[in-house]
């Protein structure tokens, strides 16, 4: 069997640091506090960007129903993949505490940044056994991108997580370093049955909560087993776990998840962004991807090393293919790269190499920090950011909160495109999802009704047929100047660009 790295073994009594090593393991660690108290503060403000809107509902639909919650978007007995066992666990809480579903979803983004916290920490220490590694890592994983932002759920970088944070993606994450920590262990010193049976189980977990997170995770696991090159007498082992795993996969109740394979044709076309602004997005972790090349010489099986080339594989033929939701994969690309780094400047050899290291870490990870500094925007706000930093801030979403004294659960609203994803985080539903739905049937019907509606040619008759085809309660709308006899005002947001119609016949 394969032995720990060099730089994973425990020091002895004799290699104790002196007080300048431990003063100089001491600012990683400080930096990192930093950035986990400015996570905390944006999980206060929880900035609306993306999915938010739909984990929101899908919270919504579970609180009310756990075992026939429906489409989470629409009124539509169908089944959906955002019903994992993540978003389980948060239904039932909501439907237990009576809590709103953004305070729990503030609860969900604490568990969230606590699971990928140790999980980096856990798995960080089956490759060193510094004590400034996992804060290094940390840093890296945040910081260590590029000068372009890259705000996408599964990625690390800390724009992407502040506002991404209460997302499922960020527990998959979490449970991923976890994963992939148990495992090495496991690889290394014999483990009983249940061990393995256990980490079946936890690897169709992380793949049920955030299915392309869960691509990662199995490349990583994958790299993993590949570095050990386990005995014979732990294939079965193996084996059973990944069995395990794919009978709770086909088992699981809510949704079909083998039929995300052949459902996923919509996708490719949202993807293509993830490889445009691909040097300006990613080229700091090129310094990662030297330190990667001096593991590979020294250890042609590397786990990070194996694990970088599988993620490079997967999103080079995503692309060369025209499947850019391979793309998704990139953090299998990304992860490797930057733990890398991190651990190169602390890994045993000469002094003088390290301290190379140290300052390309430390230059990388200031523009890395520099690109990303818009973060503080989600604390106190766009107004108070100095100039220099206000052109990195990405401005979130305003809500529709000033909906709800009038919209009620499970009323349907006819929305356009970026109202339909955040409308139904408050109880009601809308005609067409926002967000592409493999397993709604006739969303190609109810995205042609909502278009045809709000066709300026549409005649007033045909209009209140779509309304009443989809039993639409209330309609948003900009302010009309000779609104339809049949659509009553009653509120209008803050910037009086919409405005909130009642159907009334």
């Amino acid at each position: 069997m394969r032995s720990a790295p060099p730089e994973a073994r425990p020091a002895g009594r004799s290699a104790l640091r002196p007080p300048a090593a431990a003063k100089r393991s001491a600012a990683p660690w400080a930096a990192v506090a930093l950035l986990a108290v400015l996570l905390l503060l944006v999980i206060v403000r929880l900035p609306w960007a993306g999915d938010l809107g739909m984990h929101a509902a899908t919270v919504q639909r579970l609180r009310h129903s756990l075992t026939r919650p429906g489409d989470p978007l629409v009124d539509a007995d169908a089944p959906s993949p955002y019903y994992s066992p993540w978003m389980l666990v948060l239904g039932c809480l909501a439907r237990a505490s009576g809590l709103s579903v953004f305070v729990v979803l503030r609860i969900a983004a604490l568990a969230g940044l606590a699971l990928l916290a140790t999980g980096v920490r856990r798995y960080v220490r089956t490759l060193s056994a510094h004590p400034a590694a996992p804060a290094l890592a940390a840093l890296s994983l945040v910081l260590l991108w590029g000068t372009v932002l890259i705000n996408w759920s599964g990625f690390l970088s800390l724009n992407s997580l502040a506002l991404t944070v209460s997302y499922p993606s960020v527990v998959a994450l979490g449970l991923a370093f976890h994963h992939w920590a148990w495992l090495t262990r496991s690889l290394r010193a014999p483990a009983g049955w249940d061990v393995w049976l256990g980490l079946g189980a936890l690897w169709a977990v992380i793949l049920l909560c955030h299915q392309f997170t869960g691509v990662v995770a199995t490349l990583g696991a994958l790299a993993a087993v590949l570095a050990a090159r386990p005995p014979r007498a732990q294939w079965p082992r193996l084996a059973a776990a990944t069995a395990l795993g794919l009978l709770v996969l086909w088992l699981w109740p809510y949704y079909d998840f083998f039929a995300l394979f052949t459902a996923g044709g919509g996708l490719e076309e949202v993807h293509r962004a993830l490889y445009d602004h691909f040097a300006g997005r990613y080229w700091l972790v090129l310094l990662g991807v030297a330190a990667l090349a001096a593991r590979w010489r020294r250890d042609r099986r590397d786990p990070l090393v194996l694990f970088f080339a599988l993620g490079a594989l997967v999103c080079a033929a995503g692309f060369v293919s025209g499947h850019y939701s391979w793309g998704r994969a990139l953090p299998a690309v990304l992860i490797p790269a930057q733990l890398a780094a991190a651990l190169a400047v602390v890994r045993g050899g000469r002094r003088a190499v390290r301290v190379r290291w140290a300052w390309a870490l430390a230059a990388a990870l200031a523009a890395g920090a520099w690109t990303q500094s818009g973060v503080l925007g989600y604390v106190v706000g766009r107004d108070r950011l100095p100039a220099a930093l206000a052109v990195n801030y990405v401005p979130p979403w305003a809500g529709y909160h000033w909906i709800t004294p009038y919209v009620r659960h499970g009323d349907v609203v006819m929305a356009r495109d970026l109202p339909s994803r955040l409308v139904p985080a408050y109880g009601a539903y809308t005609v067409t999802p926002g967000y592409p739905d493999f397993f709604l049937r006739d969303e190609a019907r109810r995205e042609h009704a909502v278009q045809r509606y709000y066709r300026p040619g549409t005649p007033p008759g045909a209009r209140r047929d779509i309304l009443r085809a989809y039993g639409v309660r209330w309609v948003l709308d900009a302010p009309a100047r000779h609104p339809d006899p049949g659509l009553r005002p009653v509120a209008r947001d803050a910037a009086g660009d919409e405005v909130l119609y009642a159907v009334t016949r």
